[in-house]
């Protein structure tokens, strides 16, 4: 079965010292070299809703889904020139009650605080041709809250994005790779066509579109690394999670 790699990212920006998912920051360097290596190797990068109909078996050929999570402003500022340079898009997944301001979801846990994008950048990312989803209202847990507060997160932001940008949301993010069958119901009830996980695999044509698996790059992928990822098995035999 023909293998689909959908790369997660978090922040392009050089790593903290001594901070908590460091390992998270791919630098701006790395992220360009990847992208240009991407190229090289003939493939085309795509936003998720782009991806789907090579998900469903609808069309061929070489593709990669590109993905951010919690968007972060180094994806506006450091990946979306890159991605325009390649002619590439990319799904940005936002946390919708705190676009503008920062990552507060992890104050106190020894996470650097990041700036999140904000409105009018978002609308930028948008008229670059890259794409948008949610990744619920507040970064919530959704799995460790009562289910009309999930459902509240996960149909509020989807809403609240349509509404603030005037397009159709249709992609969602489970924060912290959290999910169960419950939550996976509430996504779909919601809307949602697709939702990406943080399962350690590469998508493949016939997967259930809502616990789509993604292949992890962190600031210590190397050129070696990352077409392993890529071209082989090595990120399907990792199953465990990334926040």
């Amino acid at each position: 079965m023909k293998k689909i790699p959908i790369l997660m990212y978090h922040n392009i920006a050089p790593a903290p010292r001594s901070k908590r998912l460091s390992s998270l920051y791919v630098h701006p360097h790395s992220f360009a070299w990847q992208m240009r290596l991407l190229s090289l190797l003939g493939y085309k990068g795509l936003a998720i809703h782009d991806l789907v109909p090579y998900l469903r078996g609808e069309k061929e050929g070489k593709v990669v889904g590109i993905s951010f999570d919690d968007g972060y402003l180094d994806n506006y500022t450091e990946a979306l020139p890159v991605l325009q340079k390649f002619g590439f898009t990319a799904s940005c997944y936002l946390v919708s009650g705190l676009l503008g301001r920062s990552n507060l979801w992890a104050v106190g846990q020894d996470v650097q605080e990041s700036p999140l994008m904000s409105t009018p950048q978002v609308r930028s990312w948008l008229d670059a041709g890259m794409s948008i989803g949610s990744h619920t209202h507040s970064h919530a847990h959704l799995c460790r809250i009562e289910p009309t507060l999930a459902a509240r997160e996960i149909e509020e932001s989807k809403a609240f994005l349509e509404t603030s940008f005037q397009c159709p949301i249709s992609d969602f993010c489970y924060p912290y790779g959290e999910f169960d069958a419950e939550t996976i119901r509430l996504v779909r009830d919601a809307g949602y066509s697709t939702a990406v996980t943080t399962q350690r695999l590469r998508a493949k044509v016939g997967d259930d579109l809502h616990t789509l698996p993604r292949v992890h790059v962190t600031r210590r992928v190397t050129p070696p690394l990352f077409l392993a990822k890529l071209l082989t098995g090595y990120e399907d035999k990792h199953r465990e999670a990334h926040a």
